[in-house]
């Protein structure tokens, strides 16, 4: 019964966490607040009377998991709203929820898994955010590149290491898509001062963005518009849709429950 409860609380709150997050891009600390409290009852109810034993060891897992969220967050590689799920998730199901799931994969359960769970769910994560970086590359080298050049202009003389990120985290479209979809951030910018100049041939330089932001999305479509509209600049943009990691949470949990650790699975493969 506990366990049950637990793991339907943890999907519930992701699936709410990861639709809000994905709709408004943001997610109320309300979530949070509300499913930690619950999920630390539930957890410590079921282990202090079922299993004490573990009591040691359920500290130790939220204590590794919040330092590892917190390490994530404050050196770029996560958001809030992600830190404080993952640490939620400890809170809920710090241990694979064996009595409920068996890995439908074979070597699916990994001792990583029944030990420190949020990181196989984490590690999962990461599988499903590495396949979308590997489909945005596909779809740009081998559909893109059929219709124009990847990166015309002064896009041409960015390093390389900026276009490779591009390419796994973008594509191009319409720039009056790019208007419509509050949601899909530019991936470029103009330096440009001029950019409303009559001159057409007044000078353009377009740049890279690798870290797209809600603060200042519209004032770099506008100017991206408005270098369309007077012809400086081709009407396809790069820009991303920036799906949220809470999504990929969301389903590293699902798939860890169901299939267990991917990246378990697949090295147990390859090593035999």
């Amino acid at each position: 019964m506990f366990t049950t409860a637990r793991v339907t609380l943890s999907i519930v709150f992701l699936a709410y966490a990861s639709w809000s997050d994905y709709k408004t891009r943001e997610v109320t600390n309300r979530v949070w607040v509300a499913y930690a409290p619950i999920a630390f009852a539930l957890t410590l109810t079921e282990l202090a009377v079922y299993a004490r034993d573990k009591l040691p060891y359920y500290g130790l897992v939220f204590a590794l998991t919040s330092a590892f969220a917190l390490l994530l967050f404050y050196s770029g590689g996560f958001g809030g709203a992600d830190s404080k799920a993952l640490m939620c998730i400890a809170l809920s199901l710090p241990f694979y929820p064996a009595s409920l799931f068996k890995p439908l994969i074979a070597k699916g359960a990994s001792p990583l898994a029944y030990n420190f769970f949020p990181l196989t769910i984490l590690s999962n994560a990461v599988v499903f955010a590495a396949a979308s970086a590997i489909y945005m590359l596909l779809r740009n080298v081998l559909l893109e590149k059929r219709k124009n050049p990847l990166f015309e202009g002064t896009l041409a003389q960015e390093p390389l290491s900026k276009k490779l990120i591009v390419l796994i985290t973008g594509y191009k479209l319409q720039i009056s898509k790019l208007k419509e979809k509050w949601h899909i951030y530019p991936l470029e910018d103009i330096e440009d001062t001029a950019v409303e100049s009559a001159d057409a041939e007044a000078p353009l330089k377009r740049r890279l963005l690798l870290v797209p932001q809600d603060e200042g999305r519209d004032e770099v479509v506008k100017r991206l518009s408005t270098a369309v509209e007077a012809g400086k600049i081709p009407d396809r943009i790069w820009a991303t849709p920036g799906l949220p990691m809470l999504i990929f949470i969301t389903a590293g949990l699902v798939t860890a429950l169901i299939l267990g650790d991917l990246v378990w699975s697949c090295l147990s493969a390859v090593l035999g």
